[in-house]
């Protein structure tokens, strides 16, 4: 009993990070893609389904900026001036399935979440928040701690329910997004986001 109450803990922080940590990467997929949406549309996605089909069919503009001037004659100063101009080329389009996932169809399945029972899903949201008479466009997709750490001991679940710390990741949920605030920055501490 003495063993156990001392291993118990130590195995429950390894599943919990092994856990966190891919699900994590499935979030930061998920922003990928909705930033990317965002930036094409001008909104984010409300659903998993919209989200796939447009990485799947969508096409970035790459686009070439340059300052130019040329010279206008100018009536009322009977002289010709110079205009300052901005010129945009358009030099081509390039997948976002190609840009975000290179080689790799892992998008077709953002919305479940690893390492779960069964055929669990993120849950997501997206709509629009008001700040300061700005109307901006926000989203958020989450999933809860219980989901991930389904088959751990229930004491050690709710502990892990309860943080409130820089160091983990706080409450019982993981997320990204949020819709009261204009942040597409997740919950997880920086620890989660070091390259391996």
């Amino acid at each position: 009993m003495i063993f156990q109450s001392v291993n118990a803990p130590i195995k429950f922080n390894k599943v919990r990070q092994e856990r966190f940590s891919a699900v994590i990467v499935k979030l930061k997929d998920i922003r990928d893609a909705q930033e990317a949406h965002k930036s094409v549309t001008g909104q984010y996605a409300k659903n998993f389904d919209n989200l796939i089909a447009f990485v799947d069919t969508a096409q970035y503009t790459i686009t070439q900026q340059r300052d130019s001037s040329f010279m206008r004659y100018d009536k009322i100063y009977r002289i010709d001036l110079q205009v300052d101009t901005v010129v945009v080329d358009t030099l081509g389009f390039v997948k976002v399935r190609d840009s975000l996932f290179r080689n790799s169809d892992r998008y077709k399945n953002l919305a479940s979440v690893p390492g779960a029972q069964g055929d669990e899903k993120f849950s997501m949201e997206a709509g629009t928040v008001d700040k300061g008479g700005f109307t901006a466009p926000v989203f958020v997709a989450s999933v809860k701690k219980d989901v991930i750490l389904y088959d751990q001991p229930q004491d050690l679940r709710i502990k892990e329910n309860a943080h409130e710390s820089i160091e983990e990741v706080d409450g019982d949920e993981i997320r990204v997004g949020s819709m009261d605030e204009v942040s597409t920055s997740g919950n997880w501490p920086s620890i989660y986001d070091r390259k391996k």
